[in-house]
């Protein structure tokens, strides 16, 4: 529901927030610090010794993929324990706790794959669990009095937690070929301990939104289960159907997996290689998509024995979930810059004979990702400063849906380019790491436009007692970007798939990055038709 809006020009900005973007530039050195080697540390390790040579890539991509799609899942967790009980303090606080541990298992059972693994989980329990947490808390802080600072502060907000990731994705990759992966992964968990002691010393100034805990009448949930349960005279609920129906497909999708995995079942009509990941967010898709469907259809029923605003709050987080949707082609080509890209660095040349290139610090590809928030640094200011005044000086106002819309395009460019770098590696030429840079670049401003702009945008459309929840949506596209992923290594271990794609004259790799360049340019065409629809709201917490 849009409120009226009353902007304090001499407002100052809120003294507890540096202690909140401290806690998030330590807390990304940790997590962009073992995310970010986890690939090349994989490949050459015995906790993936059971694969046969030639498939490690491959495993390696799929775990970290994995690892992400979990991180990315939590934040449904952890939006709803801090809406329904704990609110959002004490929720980063014990999940923080969380995460620590996690690390310290990585730097301890290098060299077990169940210790190992248990790490993998418990940092993506606590990094998801916190994720959507620590920017609407950010937000929290702020009233209509002073959001404009708000703004400003989400953009930094932004920005710091890519001037801890600069730092970790150079150094991390260093530490891990001269010290080893127990110092490498070691580090990181110090970061994350000094992120939670920033973030506790902040505790008497921060401003706590106490949580609902499940007795407001009129919540989300609420409504949408009044709208698919209410019987019109004279009509059915096909509303409720289609809802039933993508839950009855989510048990489905569940034991078809359960039957392979448990009993040895192979169904014709379900991949062996769909694994739990898998099967899970494909069932947690069916969900989403099915029941927002069906209570879209019978909204209106909810009228009456709830508030116009309450109903009219619900339409719009069915708007949003659209807009998260469409974003989620971009995460898949996003996140594979720690995976895919990576492997294809390990195949060019560093150009260490080139007057230019910092030989004393960049010694291996893992280290280009940190390009991506040394870019980011610098593009948010010149996007702020010079390149949005310029385009609204001639007449092109830059909002956040055109900014996201545009910033999914850029990714499919930089895939393209990514793409001729393949080609050129299957050449047999060799190919200079230098290269590289121009794909960061398109895709590190493609970020900027969608997630740096996603942040305020997914705070300020929700109402206040969803702001939690809706965050844990936006982060749950990056679950269903990596889902993409996983499913394009599933068919790509299909032998019909893999004959189809020699007949191209492509390489795997080249062929799936065009593929993913073209994915990226229909989800592109999609936002830009749906966003000039959509009714911008206005959702900040009142003076």
């Amino acid at each position: 529901m849009s409120q009226t809006t009353v902007a304090d020009p001499s407002a100052r900005l809120p003294r507890q927030i540096p202690f909140i973007i401290g806690n998030e530039a330590c807390e990304r050195f940790s997590f962009y610090g073992m995310r970010n080697i986890l690939v090349q540390f994989l490949v050459s390790s015995v906790i993936l010794a059971y694969v046969p040579e030639a498939e490690r890539q491959g495993v390696a991509k799929d775990v970290f993929h994995s690892f992400v799609i979990g991180v990315y899942f939590f934040p449904l967790l952890g939006g709803w324990l801090s809406d329904r009980f704990f609110g959002k303090y004490n929720t980063v606080l014990w999940f923080s706790l969380v995460y620590c541990a996690g690390h310290a298992c990585l730097a301890m059972f290098e060299d077990n794959r169940t210790g190992f693994y248990t790490g993998l989980f418990l940092i993506a329990l606590g990094s998801g669990g916190i994720k959507p947490l620590v920017v609407s808390f950010c937000g929290d802080q702020f009233t209509t009095a002073n959001k404009h600072l708000a703004r400003i502060v989400f953009d930094a907000f932004y920005w710091t937690i890519n001037f801890g990731s600069f730092f970790a994705s150079l150094l991390m990759p260093l530490f891990l070929r001269n010290y080893g992966p127990s110092v490498a992964f070691g580090i990181p968990g110090i970061l994350m301990g000094i992120a939670t002691i920033i973030f506790w010393l902040g505790r008497k100034q921060y401003v706590r939104v106490p949580p609902t805990r499940g007795e407001d009448p009129h919540s989300f949930f609420n409504v949408a289960r009044t709208a698919l349960t209410t019987q019109a005279a004279g009509q059915g609920r096909p509303g409720l159907l289609v809802a039933g129906f993508g839950a009855a497909l989510a048990v489905a999708m569940l034991l078809c997996w359960a039957l392979h995995a448990w009993f040895g079942v192979s169904l014709p009509f379900w991949p062996d290689d769909f694994h739990f990941v898998i099967s899970a967010c494909l069932a947690l898709g069916a969900l989403i998509a099915f029941g927002g469907i069906g209570v879209s259809m019978q909204l209106e029923r909810a009228r009456g024995r709830h508030p116009d605003a309450a109903v009219d709050g619900v339409r719009a987080v069915l708007r949003i979930l659209i807009v998260f949707a469409l974003t989620t082609p971009f995460w898949s080509l996003f996140d594979q810059k720690a995976s895919t890209w990576v492997i294809q660095g390990k195949e060019m040349v560093v150009p260490h004979d080139a007057w230019w290139w910092p030989s004393w610090l960049v010694k291996e590809a893992g280290q280009m990702q940190a390009l991506n928030p040394l870019l980011i640094m610098l593009l948010i200011p010149f996007n702020n400063i010079v390149l949005y005044p310029a385009l609204r000086r001639i007449g092109w106002e830059p909002t956040a849906l055109r900014r996201m819309g545009f910033g999914i395009a850029f990714a499919g460019i930089a895939w393209v380019i990514a793409g001729l770098i393949q080609l050129q590696i299957d050449s047999g030429a060799q190919t200079s790491l230098a290269w590289q840079t121009w794909p960061y670049l398109l895709l590190t401003f493609g970020e900027v436009l969608v997630s740096a702009t996603a942040l305020e945008f997914a705070y300020s459309q929700a109402t206040q007692s969803m702001k939690g929840v809706i965050m844990a949506f936006w982060y749950l596209t990056s679950t269903f970007g990596s889902l993409w992923v996983l499913l394009t290594n599933v068919a790509v271990r299909n032998e019909a798939v893999t004959a189809r794609i020699a007949t191209t004259g492509y390489s795997e790799n080249a062929f799936l990055m065009f593929f993913f360049a073209v994915f990226a340019f229909a989800a592109a065409l999609a936002f830009a038709a749906y966003a000039r629809t959509y009714p911008m709201q206005d959702n900040y917490r009142a003076a």
